[in-house]
């Protein structure tokens, strides 16, 4: 003990053992700090991942549901489904002529497209779980039976039909909805594809309404992704053929001209309608490289006929798609020159409601088929689309009149009246 009490009372060693206290005191300070900072970054990491979830589980432009959150939210809907034994449904939403609001106005213009119809369907949803799954398509999860969400989608087609502006320019859309229901459509899992192909057949068949599935939709699909697979290979394989209407003076019965149209000889089905085919490609992007062939195809055999002595004007027919592009008359004019074709021997044909469109691409195509001295036909005239006010803006010198009016011409007074009216307004 006195030993201990001397290295005590020693200055050196009570200036060590200070010196050694103070070193503890601050590293456990430093300590207590990083301990401190080190539950202060765990929160903010917490927070972040929080934050990164939340926002993964949100598309990033309308700020629904993703496609990833809405089926886990299928699953435990098909799960209470199952345990309350009560019927569930899904409606598949998707936007009829999308695809010509980014072609004609661009991405942006779609985007604000986008953003106000989910703004439309989140508000009509209410609660629902509503996610956008695909560019333009929409899906939703609503407890009930078949009843109830066919009364839901008759209200949101209703609510999509409606105009909005973008910019100085008034828009109206349409929808279609497909409908499949739990437990009558099969499984859970096959709830949400069901539904898709429900969709996919209202469009089909024009737009604007809803369809319910049905176990046959299946396989048309089956058939379909047949059809585009097959169709993609055509122009190759030599499957595609054009044969020639004549188009004859009425005074004279002199052939003036012949009109183009599109056939499909497929190996195993034989001669596929262009009514059949033509929806496919427009639906799969596949008409660039098939109107491409028929321009091509239609001025070689002009210039063959020309080369037998057989002068007339060829027409071909331009899908909407088509018209959109803004390299189509550069495409029509490179065909020409290479055939060494007149411009005034070609025709285009446009239907009515293609030509009515007042998109700025669409009325520059048509200043540029006026340019280049391609004669333009505005075909099916007379279906209600047409204003005359913008047909005095189309290089249209010819109007052929929709079959609905010519075909009973002998029988119907009021099919003469309004084919005579026609004529006499074009000619005026």
């Amino acid at each position: 003990m006195d030993f201990l009490a001397s290295l005590l009372a020693a200055p050196a060693t009570l200036a060590a053992l200070l010196l050694l206290a103070t070193a503890l005191t601050a590293a456990l300070a430093l300590y207590a700090l990083k301990y401190r900072q080190g539950l202060r970054l765990r929160d903010r990491l917490a927070a972040a991942n929080t934050e990164i979830g939340q926002l993964q589980a949100r598309d990033a432009l309308t700020g629904l549901l993703t496609r990833t959150e809405f089926e886990l939210a299928l699953e435990l809907a098909v799960q209470r489904s199952d345990e309350k034994q009560t019927p569930l449904a899904v409606l598949c939403i998707g936007l009829d002529g999308f695809r010509g609001v980014n072609d004609s106005l661009g991405h942006e213009a779609g985007d604000q497209v986008l953003r106000v119809m989910a703004d439309r369907l989140d508000v009509a949803c209410g609660q629902r779980a509503l996610a956008r799954i695909a560019g333009d398509e929409f899906v939703l999860l609503c407890d009930g039976d078949l009843d109830p969400a066919r009364h839901l989608a008759v209200q949101l087609l209703e609510l999509l039909a409606r105009p909005m502006t973008l910019g100085s320019q008034e828009l109206a859309l349409t929808g279609s909805i497909g409908i499949a229901s739990y437990p009558c459509h099969g499984p859970g899992a096959q709830l949400f594809p069901a539904a898709c192909l429900a969709m996919a057949t209202a469009k089909a068949a024009g737009g604007g309404a809803f369809a319910t599935f049905a176990p046959a939709m299946a396989v048309d699909h089956r058939d379909q992704m047949a059809l585009r697979n097959d169709l993609r290979l055509a122009v190759q394989a030599r499957q595609l053929e054009l044969v020639y209407q004549p188009k004859l003076d009425a005074a004279s019965l002199q052939i003036t001209g012949a009109e183009a149209l599109l056939r499909w000889n497929h190996p195993t089905r034989g001669v596929v309608s262009p009514t059949v085919f033509i929806p496919v490609a427009e639906r799969h992007g596949l008409i660039p490289s098939i109107g491409n062939w028929v321009i091509e195809e239609a001025c070689r055999q002009a210039a063959q006929w020309r080369e037998n002595g057989l002068r007339m004007r060829v027409a071909v027919n331009l899908s909407a798609y088509q018209v959109r592009q803004d390299d189509l008359v550069d495409r029509i004019d490179a065909a020409l020159a290479r055939h060494r074709i007149a411009p005034s021997r070609f025709t285009c044909e446009i239907t009515e409601s293609v030509a009515m469109e007042d998109t700025q691409v669409t009325q520059r195509t048509f200043e540029r088929l006026r340019q280049s001295g391609v004669h333009v036909s505005i075909d099916d005239f007379g279906t209600g689309y047409s204003s005359l006010a913008s047909l005095r803006r189309l290089p249209a010198e010819e109007l052929k009149i929709d079959r609905a009016f010519v075909s009973d011409l002998h029988s119907s007074a009021d099919a003469r009246a309004i084919a005579m009216a026609i004529v006499q307004m074009a000619h005026s």
